[in-house]
């Protein structure tokens, strides 16, 4: 039976009830132009306090023309130019250490202009958020470093920083435990940080916010339902059976954006 639009709005109601910062969803809706939540997390899980925030988008499509595209749940900016982009992860899977190697490539691929130096790199994190403990040695936060091994593991300091923080440990007496018990709390009332409290309460408790949050999820609808359009009409492409009329109707997509999805295939 097909579900009416107030039934969907119903359900989405009381999933909002239930959603957590954990939820990458909810997050990215929280997080967006949140400077004061980013530069929360940043110097509690770097162990800093002085970092300064000066950007934060949400759901930042990052181009690669080569291959696979990098959709990044938060990506911030400090006042140095350092990037850091943090990504939500309840699902093991979603947080692979390839995944990771590939999304600091990427994001390094796309910090310098043409002309540019690489010196004028800057430093770039990634920053795993997981609901389990996915490198498995009971640790509260794991940070990747390159070193050189024939110079007792003597540090590369190459500015590529790959962090994962395990939110199956919350131990309550050190700010990292209280930052990962916000993450799963579902009651802005039970948080410890008013940066983060904030936030959750508006997007749960009022009607401006609900609304936002309500049409966040119809568009995250929407847009999952396009990548999966996508994706179907790149493998399509990919065996070279099909003209792009052909693919268009299969896929639903406009042929436009076949003859787009094509032109980056061979780019």
């Amino acid at each position: 039976m097909r579900i009416t639009n107030e039934q969907q709005h119903q359900e989405d109601l009381q999933r909002i009830r239930g959603l957590r910062l954990i939820d990458d969803d909810f997050m990215t809706v929280c997080f967006e132009n949140n400077i004061e939540g980013a530069q929360l997390l940043l110097n509690i899980i770097l162990d800093r306090t002085d970092l300064t925030v000066t950007e934060v988008k949400v759901q930042k499509v990052i181009k690669n023309l080569q291959g696979r595209d990098v959709w990044l749940d938060i990506l911030a900016t400090d006042d140095a130019g350092a990037k850091y982009n943090f990504e939500v992860q309840r699902a093991d899977k979603g947080a692979d250490r390839l995944r990771a190697r590939y999304h600091s490539s990427i994001m390094d691929s796309n910090m310098l202009k043409p002309g540019e130096d690489f010196t004028d790199l800057c430093e770039s994190y990634v920053i795993f958020i997981t609901e389990n403990d996915v490198i498995g040695m009971n640790q509260p936060i794991y940070h990747i470093e390159r070193h050189i091994i024939e110079c007792d593991n003597l540090p590369f300091n190459d500015g590529e920083h790959i962090i994962y923080v395990n939110g199956a440990l919350k131990p309550s007496d050190t700010a990292l435990g209280r930052l990962m018990s916000d993450f799963f709390c579902t009651d802005a009332d039970d948080m410890n940080y008013t940066e983060l409290s904030d936030r959750v309460r508006f997007y749960k408790e009022t009607e401006e916010g609900v609304e936002t949050m309500c049409k966040a999820m119809d568009d995250m609808r929407n847009l999952a339902v396009e990548r999966s359009r996508e994706e179907n009409a790149l493998k399509m492409l990919a065996l070279g059976k099909l003209s792009y009329e052909e693919i268009a109707s299969c896929s639903g997509l406009p042929i436009e954006k076949v003859r787009e999805l094509a032109g980056e295939q061979t780019a």
